[in-house]
C-alpha cells in the first residue's frame, strides 16, 4: 500500500514527498571549470591560426577572388549613345571591373583576422599566467553580470493601475474582552511559530520545529524560496505585527528570485506564492509585492504549452520544462491544479493590463464547459495531451475540492457579474449533492467520493472546506434554496466537529469513515494524522460570519486549544502522527499553511466581522484575501463572462 507520503494529500494541498540530499546526487565533472575553459582559449586561438593562414597562401588563379557571399549584382545600363537616357536594360557588374576592390576587401580582412588571431594568443598568454581561483572569480563575475541584466530586464516597471476600494484592513477589534483574549491568543501563536522559523529556518520554505532546522518538500523544488515568508506575510499584516512584516518584505526584496533551476507546483506556487504575494500588495500598497508576483508568473506560463492549454502539475522556473505527477491517472493533470488559478490570474490581468493569464484560464473553462460529464460530475484526472477524462474518480475533497470553491470564488471576485462561473457552480453542486452527499445512520451528513461507478462513504479532512463553501454560495443560489444551502454547511461543520470531537486529543484526522458502526472515525492508521491543517477552522469561520452561532467561536476555541497543547513545541508547532494516541509522536514539520491559513482563520473568528468583509473580499485556497473587483475598475469589462 502506499504511504501517506507519496499520495496526494489534496488538490488545495499536494502531496508532501520528503526528499532527502541523498535524492539529488552530486555530480562532479570530469573536468573542472577552469580546466575547460583554458582549452576551449587554446583551441579556439589554434582555430583562428588555421582558419587565417588560408589568406596568407600565395595567389593562384583560382584563388583571385575571396567569395564574400555578394553575387555579381546587376546595374542599370545607360545608353549614351541616346543623349544618356537610361533605356532600362542591365548590365552585368563584373569581375574585370571590380578587381581592385576585391583585392583591397581581401587584404582588409587579412589585417583583421592577424589582428584578431594576435589577441586571441595574448589573451591565452594572459589567462595561462593566472591562478585557477582567479579565473574561477573571473567567470563567477560574468555569470553574476548575466544575472544581474536578467533582473533588470525582469524589473520593468509596470502600469499604474488604481487599486480597488480597499476596506476592514485594519479593523475587528472585539468589545467582549473574553472573545478579545482569544483572539489574541491567535496572534500569540502566530508570533510563536514566526519567531522560531525566524531563528531556525530563515530562507527556507518550511521549518523542522524539533529539529530546529529548515524543511522542504518537492512541490517546492530543491530551492530555498521562503515558502513561510511568503504564504505569512498578509496574517502578519491583518494582526498588526508590523516589524515581523517587514523582516519578511526586506527578505523578498532581496532574496526572492525566481530565475532558478528548479521543479516546481504550478499549483501551490500559483496559491502560496502569487496569492501570497498578491495579497501582501493589496493589504500594504508595497510594489515589491506586484513586481515579483508578475515575475513569478511569467515563469509559470511555460506549463500551459500543451497541445490542449491545459497547464503541467510541474514546470522548471529555468527551463521552463512541464510534466505530470507520476501517480496521476496515465499522465493526467489534476483538476483541483488547473482549476484553481482563476483568481489570481484574473488579478495579474488586472494589474498589468495583460490579457494573457485571464484568457489562459478562460481557455481552461471553455475547454471543460464542451466536455461531457458522467452524471454532471467533473472527474479528478484530464489528459493535457488528448483532452480527454482519467479515470472516473470525483472527490470535493483532495484533487478535486478548490476547483468547485474557485467557481463560485470567480463570480464573487467579479462582483456576482461573471454568470457563467456561477452557473457551472450550481450546476456542480447539484450533480455532488444528487451523488455524493448522504445521512449517515447516526444522523451525521458526509461527502463521499465517486470511485468506478460507486460511492466510498469516506471524508477526507481536506473535504470539511465545503461546509464553509455552501454558507459562502447560499446566497445567490438557484430557486431560492439559500436556507438550504447555509443549513447544509451547518451539517458539515457540525460532521467535521465530530471528527475532531471523537478523537483523544480532539484534534481531527485526515480521513474518516461512515461504514457500519463507524463513524467519523479514522480506520487506517495511516489516515490517523493532523497535519495542522485549516479547513475544519475555516468551515466554523464562515459559518460564525453568516450566522452568528456562539457555538462556532466555541469549537475554534476547543480547536485552538488542543493545537497549543498537542501541537505547540518549543522550536514552533508540529504535526502529529495519531490523533487517537494520548501520547502521540510528531512529524516534525511546521507547514506554511499553518501560518498562512489555520492562524489566520482562528484570528478572523475572534474578530468583528469589519476585519476583512466577505462584500469586498475574497480569500483564495490558502487564505490569501484578494479585493472584489468592481466591473468598473477592471479591465477585464470587455469579455462577456463579466457582462
Amino acid at each position: 500500500m502506499t504511504t501517506p507520503a507519496l499520495l496526494p494529500l489534496s488538490g488545495r494541498r499536494l502531496p508532501p514527498l520528503n526528499l532527502g540530499a541523498s535524492a539529488f546526487p552530486h555530480h562532479r565533472a570530469t573536468l573542472r571549470l577552469s580546466e575547460k575553459f583554458i582549452l576551449l582559449l587554446i583551441l579556439s586561438a589554434f582555430i583562428t591560426l588555421c582558419f587565417g593562414a588560408f589568406f596568407f597562401l600565395p595567389d593562384s588563379s583560382k584563388h583571385k577572388r575571396f567569395d564574400l557571399g555578394l553575387e555579381d549584382v546587376l546595374i542599370p545600363h545607360v545608353d549614351t549613345s541616346k543623349g544618356g537616357k537610361n533605356l532600362g536594360g542591365f548590365l552585368i557588374h563584373g569581375q574585370g571591373h571590380d578587381e581592385h576592390r576585391h583585392r583591397e576587401e581581401e587584404e582588409r580582412l587579412r589585417n583583421k583576422i592577424r589582428a584578431d588571431h594576435e589577441k586571441a594568443l595574448e589573451e591565452a598568454k594572459e589567462k595561462l599566467k593566472k591562478s585557477r581561483d582567479e579565473i574561477q572569480a573571473e567567470i563567477q563575475t560574468e555569470k553574476n553580470k548575466v544575472v544581474q541584466e536578467l533582473k533588470k530586464k525582469d524589473s520593468k516597471p509596470l502600469p499604474p493601475v488604481p487599486l480597488p476600494n480597499l476596506i476592514g484592513i485594519n479593523s475587528g477589534e472585539p468589545a467582549d474582552p473574553d472573545i478579545r483574549e482569544k483572539r489574541n491568543k491567535a496572534k500569540e501563536m502566530m508570533k510563536h511559530a514566526w519567531d522560531n522559523y525566524r531563528q531556525y529556518g530563515w530562507g527556507h520554505n518550511e521549518l523542522k520545529p524539533i529539529a530546529r532546522k529548515g524543511h522542504t518538500t518537492n512541490i517546492f523544488g530543491n530551492s530555498q524560496m521562503g515558502a513561510t515568508i511568503v504564504d505569512a506575510l498578509d496574517t502578519l499584516y491583518i494582526m498588526g505585527l508590523h516589524d515581523e512584516f517587514r523582516e519578511g518584505q526586506e527578505w523578498i526584496d532581496k532574496n526572492l528570485d525566481f530565475s532558478v533551476n528548479s521543479e516546481v507546483s504550478v499549483f501551490e506556487v500559483n496559491i502560496r506564492f502569487i496569492g501570497g504575494l498578491l495579497a501582501a500588495y493589496y493589504l500594504s500598497g508595497q510594489e515589491v509585492f506586484k513586481i515579483k508576483a508578475v515575475q513569478l508568473a511569467g515563469k509559470l506560463l511555460p506549463a500551459f504549452n500543451t497541445p490542449t492549454g491545459i497547464p503541467w502539475a510541474m514546470v522548471n522556473l529555468k527551463s521552463g520544462v512541464g510534466r505530470n505527477w507520476g501517480w496521476a491517472s496515465a499522465g493526467s493533470s489534476i483538476l483541483a491544479e488547473f482549476g484553481t488559478l482563476h483568481m489570481e490570474f484574473v488579478h495579474l490581468s488586472y494589474l498589468t493590463g495583460d490579457p494573457v493569464y485571464y484568457n489562459k484560464v478562460m481557455h481552461i473553462r471553455k475547454l471543460l464547459q464542451k466536455m461531457d460529464r458522467p452524471n454532471g460530475l467533473y472527474p479528478n484526472y484530464l489528459n493535457p495531451r488528448t483532452g480527454r477524462w482519467g479515470q472516473h474518480h470525483t472527490s470535493v475533497g483532495g484533487l478535486g475540492d478548490s476547483f468547485y470553491e474557485y467557481l463560485l470564488k470567480a463570480w464573487l471576485m467579479s462582483d456576482k457579474m461573471d454568470t457563467e462561473a456561477r452557473k457551472m457552480y450550481d450546476d456542480a453542486i447539484e450533480a455532488i449533492e444528487k451523488h455524493l452527499i448522504r445521512k449517515s445512520n447516526g444522523g451525521l451528513t458526509f461527502i463521499g467520493e465517486w470511485k468506478n461507478g460507486h460511492l466510498e462513504r469516506k471524508m477526507g479532512h481536506l473535504t470539511c472546506f465545503a461546509g464553509g463553501m455552501f454558507a459562502l454560495g447560499a446566497d445567490g443560489s438557484r430557486d431560492d434554496k439559500a436556507g438550504h444551502y447555509l443549513q447544509l454547511g451547518a451539517e458539515i461543520a457540525h460532521t467535521c466537529h465530530e471528527s475532531y470531537d471523537r478523537t483523544t486529543l480532539k484534534l481531527g484526522p485526515e480521513a474518516f469513515k461512515f461504514d457500519g458502526g463507524v463513524e467519523a472515525v479514522a480506520v487506517r492508521q495511516n489516515e490517523k494524522y493532523y497535519i495542522l491543517r485549516p479547513e475544519v477552522i475555516e468551515t466554523y469561520w464562515y459559518m460564525w460570519r453568516f450566522t452568528h452561532d456562539p457555538k462556532y467561536r466555541q469549537w475554534g476555541w476547543e480547536a485552538t486549544q488542543a493545537i497549543d497543547k498537542y501541537c505547540r513545541v518549543s522550536g514552533g508547532f508540529s504535526g502529529v502522527k495519531d490523533v487517537y494516541s494520548s501520547s502521540p509522536t510528531y512529524d516534525d514539520v511546521q507547514q506554511s499553511f499553518f501560518l498562512a491559513e489555520t492562524l489566520k482563520y482562528l484570528y478572523l473568528l475572534f474578530s468583528n466581522d469589519d476585519l476583512l468583509p466577505l462584500d469586498n473580499w475574497v480569500f483564495n485556497t490558502e487564505a490569501h484575501p484578494l479585493p472584489v473587483l468592481h466591473l468598473a475598475n477592471t479591465t477585464l469589462s470587455g469579455n462577456p463572462a463579466y457582462r
